[in-house]
Parts: C-alpha cells; structure tokens; sequence
C-alpha cells in the first residue's frame, strides 16, 4: 500500500461495532475519532496472530473483525499484518503502530478505572473546596465524622476564597464548596448551614480593649486591616461599616485571616474577623452588638451536574448538620 501525504483523504467511515464501507473526506484531525473504535480490535488480533481466535476471545463476529482490520489498513495507508492463510504477523509498520496502540489502549483502560474508583459510593472522591478559615477546625471535624459511615471515601481538599472556588466548580475541578456569602447565581444550589459571629479584634493595648463588647461605631476612626475585596469577608466588613454610618479606613489587605491578626497584633489597625482556634496572645476579641456582626456558611454545588455516590453521600451529611456546623 502507498502512504498518502495529502493534508485531506478520503477516510472509511466506520459505524461501530460494525464497519460500514462509506467513506468521508475528513482532516486528519480526524484521526482519533475514525481510528479509535479500531484500535482494540487490532490490539487483539496483533496479540493472536489469529483473527478467529481473536474474534472468540474478544466476542465479536469474525466478519467484523475482518473488515476493521481492512478499513484500518486503508485508512492507514500502509500493510499492518502479513497473511499467511488464516493466521497474520505484524509487519515492521505494524509493530510500530502496535507499540503506540498499547499505551493508548493502556491509559484509556487506567483512566476508565480511576473515573469508576471516584464514583464509588463507598470508596471514591470527592472534590471539596472551603474557606482558609474552615481549614484548622472545621473542615478536619466534619472530615472525621463523616469517615466513621465512610470510612474510604477520599477527599481532594482547595482551600480560598469564595468566588474563586466557585470558578473552580464551573470549570469542573470541585464538587462542593463550604464558602462566605452563601452565593446566589442561577446556575448553582447553595444552602445556608450555619453562621459564624464575628469579632472586632484590637491590638492589647487598645483604648477598646478592657471592653467586652463594642458598637462598631466606636472604630470607625480607626485604621482597619482587612482581606483584599474579593474576599467574602472583606464584603461583609464593608457592608457592616456601612451598616454602623462609616466607611472603613483600609490601612493593610491581606489574604489570610491569621496574617491580619498578626497586624493587629503589631498595633498597625484592627480588624473584623472570626473566632480563632486557638487563642492569638496580642489582641484582644471584642463582641460586636451593633450591627448584629455575623457572617452565614453555606454549601454550593451546581444546579444541572450529575452528582456522583460519594458527593451526594458527603452532601447530605453536610445539610444534617444545618445549625451544627461549627465547634
């Protein structure tokens, strides 16, 4: 057979599992889609040297088999097997073609089986993203509960602000996200779980800080450090200044809860944000009693995505726990 080296050719149309002889003029971007139905079969009869005993073992008719290898051939443009009545050997384009077929066939087959493992309802996946302040107690207690009843479901965590998790989720990289403004968009489903109260957080040396509770009227002279405006929180704290009649002095924005603690900490602001896990010697937390200072935690996920056994398992137990969120 002749190789062909035109950009375009008239290439066998194939009408799998049975080959039809209609023939299509494609572009060899074409390729995987006339070669790939084929490639098995090729793979087996390469393997048997025999297309009947290949057509036994793979249980297809061995008239089929037959004109796949023809159609392959001819679409090809070169000799894969030389016949020696009923049984073949591969020939030197043959055995190159057969080395390239075997990977090909081998990371379909593992990539059949790792999209099979992440849909098991007993052992497969799940893609969930949470805010970086979810991360130290929350999401690590829920993760633990959940394993007592699934105990082989394995997680792939993200941790960032909303809207960035919420990107990830439209793009296909997460499946759940535990995030701040429960979002409202028409093409997700977001249910309010829980909401966190926020404090004022001053420097121990503050004039606020023999104070248990503050209006946070009383800091609207003050310089505020705070997450940068894509953050759900940095919202909140603009929206809970324009609550209190001001508009917040932003001194410092930053990406990390813990980091602004460390500012305030340093006496260079003060700063709304929520409980601690653990106790930040150089602040001091001060209870918010005007504007009711809170921030609502929902899950989202998207509204027309087929959701897998393992996500809807770690799904409903997330809306179980509505109004137990939180430690």
């Amino acid at each position: 057979m002749v190789h062909e080296s035109s950009a375009r050719r008239r290439l066998s149309q194939n009408s799998y599992p049975e080959d039809i002889g209609r023939t299509v003029e494609t572009s060899l971007e074409s390729w995987p889609a006339v070669l790939a139905p084929r490639l098995a079969y090729f793979a087996g009869v390469a393997r048997t040297e025999h297309v009947t005993r290949a057509a036994q073992e793979m249980q297809v008719p061995q008239s089929t088999l037959s004109r796949a290898l023809v159609r392959l051939e001819q679409d090809l443009g070169v000799d894969l097997f030389a016949r020696h009545g009923r049984t073949l050997s591969l020939t030197p384009a043959g055995r190159t073609f057969l080395a390239s077929v075997e990977r090909a066939l081998g990371e379909v087959e593992r990539a059949a089986e790792a999209v099979r493992a992440d849909a098991d309802p007993e052992a497969g996946k799940v893609a969930f993203g949470f805010l970086h302040t979810m991360g130290s107690e929350t999401v690590p207690a829920l993760i633990r509960e959940f394993r007592v009843h699934h105990p082989r479901v394995r997680f792939s965590l993200v941790q960032n602000y909303g809207e960035w998790m919420l990107e990830r989720m439209r793009a296909g990289e997460l499946d759940l996200c535990l995030t701040s403004p429960v979002p409202d968009a028409p093409d997700l489903v977001a249910r309010r779980l829980d909401e966190q109260r926020l404090r004022l957080v001053v420097p121990e040396d503050h004039r606020l800080a023999s104070r248990k509770r503050v209006r946070l009227v009383e800091a609207a002279e003050e310089a505020f450090v705070t997450l940068e405006p894509p953050f759900g929180l940095r919202r909140i704290t603009d929206d809970l200044c324009a609550q209190a009649g001001f508009r917040p002095r932003v001194a410092f924005e930053g990406e990390e809860a813990e980091t602004l603690r460390g500012l305030v900490a340093a006496g260079l602001g003060v700063a709304l944000l929520p409980p601690p896990p653990f106790a930040r010697p150089g602040v001091v937390e001060l209870t918010v009693t005007a504007p009711r200072a809170v921030r609502e935690i929902g899950v989202a996920w998207l509204a027309d995505r087929p959701v897998p056994p393992p996500v809807a398992a770690f799904r409903g137990f997330l809306l179980g726990r509505r109004g137990r969120l939180l430690p």
